[in-house]
C-alpha cells in the first residue's frame, strides 16, 4: 500500500526520537501560534520554523504534498472568497461588477497559507510518530482527566484508529473510482450537480467497506482480549528527556516572538 495521509514514515531524524507527548504539545503550540500571530513578520517566522522542521524530519517532500491535496480545494475557495468579496485598500483589478482589492488578495493569501501550515503541522506529527506511540502520548496527556471518569485511553485509541484508517479509506476510494471508471463512469465531466451525483456510487461502497472494516477490527481486538486501558501495560514506557523539554521551550519562544512581532 502506498504511503499517504496519516501514515508514519520510519526514520532516524531528531524529530523521530522525540517523546510523542512533546511532539503533540509542540503541534498544539504551532497551531496556537498560527492563530495568535497577526503580523506578516510574525507569520513569516512561524512558517519558516515549520518548513525547517519539515526538512529536518527527512520525510520525502512528496508525502507532504499528498497531505495537502485533500485540502487544496478548501484553500483555493478560501482565497477566492477573500479576493472577490473583501473590499479593503486599493483596487487591483476591476471589470464590470467584478472588483479585486489589494486587502482581499493579501487576506486570502494569509488565510490560505495559514490553512496549509496547519495541515503541515499535523502531517509532521503523524509522519514522525508511530501510531502506538501517538496513542500512548495522547492517553498520557489526558490521564489527569481520569479523576473525573474521563475515558482517556478509549478516546486516544479512537483518535489513533481514525488517523490510521485515513490512508486505508483513501486507497479504497481510489480503487472504487478506478473500477467505476472502467465501467464507463465519468467523474470530471459535466456541471457541479452531475459531478456530485457521480460521487454517490463511490460513497455507498466506501461507507459499507468502512463499517465492515470497523466490525473486523472490533472482532480482532476482542479475540485478543482487549478490554480497554484497565490493567494494560506498555512494551515501551514513555520517558520525557532534556531534549524534549528544549523542543517545547523552542516552540514556546517561537510562538511568543511571533505574537510580539
Amino acid at each position: 500500500m502506498g504511503r499517504g495521509i496519516g501514515q508514519f514514515y520510519p526514520g532516524e531524524s531528531p524529530l523521530h526520537t522525540l517523546d510523542p507527548r512533546a511532539k503533540i504539545l509542540a503541534s498544539v503550540g504551532f497551531v496556537a501560534a498560527l492563530f495568535l500571530v497577526g503580523s506578516f513578520y510574525g507569520f513569516l517566522l512561524v512558517a519558516a520554523v515549520v518548513l525547517s522542521l519539515l526538512a529536518v524530519s527527512r520525510v520525502p517532500a512528496s508525502a507532504f504534498i499528498r497531505f495537502l491535496k485533500p485540502v487544496s480545494f478548501i484553500v483555493a475557495l478560501t482565497f477566492l472568497f477573500q479576493a472577490l468579496f473583501s473590499r479593503e485598500r486599493a483596487v487591483l483589478f476591476e471589470w464590470g461588477w467584478l472588483s479585486v482589492y489589494e486587502g482581499g488578495v493579501s487576506n486570502g493569501a494569509f488565510l490560505a497559507a495559514r490553512i496549509l501550515l496547519l495541515v503541515l503541522s499535523a502531517a509532521l506529527l503523524t509522519a514522525t510518530t508511530p501510531p502506538v506511540a501517538l496513542t500512548d502520548g495522547i492517553e498520557d496527556l489526558l490521564s489527569p482527566l481520569k479523576k473525573v471518569r474521563f475515558p482517556s485511553h478509549e478516546v486516544a485509541m479512537m483518535m489513533t484508529i481514525a488517523l490510521r484508517f485515513i490512508p486505508t479509506l483513501d486507497e479504497e476510494a481510489q480503487k472504487i473510482m478506478r473500477a467505476q471508471a472502467a465501467r464507463g463512469a465519468e467523474f470530471s465531466e459535466g456541471g457541479l450537480i452531475r459531478r456530485v451525483k457521480a460521487i454517490i456510487p463511490i460513497l455507498v461502497p466506501l461507507t459499507v467497506g468502512a463499517f465492515r472494516r470497523a466490525d473486523e477490527l472490533a472482532d480482532a481486538m476482542e479475540s485478543r482480549g482487549y478490554r480497554g486501558g484497565d490493567g494494560r501495560t506498555r512494551y515501551r514506557e514513555l520517558r520525557f528527556r532534556l531534549r524534549d523539554g528544549l523542543a517545547l521551550a523552542f516552540v514556546a519562544v517561537v510562538a511568543v516572538v511571533g505574537a510580539v512581532l
